[in-house]
């Protein structure tokens, strides 16, 4: 273990705390954004020009939001909302800091891979909700939301893996992570066995989100 430290660089203490910061940080704005994007993603199927629910107004004010919001780029966002950021926590850095631009980042990026998988689901089914009486929250409960329920955890998992990578730039504003771990101790300090060791650790959290949501969808679909 010391000759690790030694090659790193850096105790194996504070790559354990950056491990932990990076899982806190996708995990929590994962839960936000992906309610946030279902939410968004329902109302824009529901609305569309076929959607049973037709609201041209509703529709496009929504679907600008979300193309506006996913045309900036993520390091542009991260900067651009600072204001917003010490509004709502109290400070523009850290960990919790960082958690404001990435549900705003992961929101529309979701908001677009649910709205595809909801769309996917085959229109009889909702015409058969339909002549059976089913109200409009039944048939998204009890319907839409079921049957592209596992379209629905592969698009988590591909919103997951982006939102590591976002997780990774957000040390730009000292947020911790492992991201902030590579650009501190590995890119400033030219340590490049660090920037290697972090590579690799990002891989691994990247297989392991992917094997889980592989594994989950295939159970769903074939249940």
């Amino acid at each position: 273990m010391k000759e690790l430290e030694i090659l790193l660089g850096v105790p194996l203490s504070r790559i354990g705390l950056a491990a932990e910061e990076t899982v806190y940080m996708v995990f929590v704005a994962l839960l936000l954004g992906s309610l946030i994007g279902l939410v968004l993603a329902v109302v824009l199927v529901l609305t569309n020009k076929d959607g049973i629910l037709r609201n041209r107004c509703i529709y496009g004010v929504i679907n600008t939001a979300v193309n506006v919001v996913r045309s900036v780029p993520f390091i542009i966002l991260l900067v651009f909302i600072l204001p917003l950021t010490k509004f709502i926590v109290g400070t523009r850095i850290g960990t919790t800091a960082a958690l404001v631009p990435l549900v705003i980042f992961i929101a529309p990026y979701l908001t677009r891979l649910f709205e595809n998988s909801i769309l996917d689901v085959d229109r009889g089914i909702i015409e058969a909700a339909q002549s059976m009486g089913a109200s409009y929250f039944e048939i998204v409960r009890y319907f839409l939301l079921p049957e592209a329920k596992g379209s629905l955890i592969l698009s988590v998992t591909t919103g997951t893996i982006g939102l590591l990578g976002a997780t990774a730039m957000a040390g730009v504003i000292g947020a911790g992570g492992v991201g902030d771990l590579a650009l501190t101790y590995g890119y400033e300090r030219l340590n490049f066995p660090l920037m290697l060791f972090t590579v690799v650790v990002l891989v691994v959290f990247v297989q392991i989100i992917q094997t889980i949501g592989n594994h989950f969808a295939f159970k769903v679909r074939n249940h």
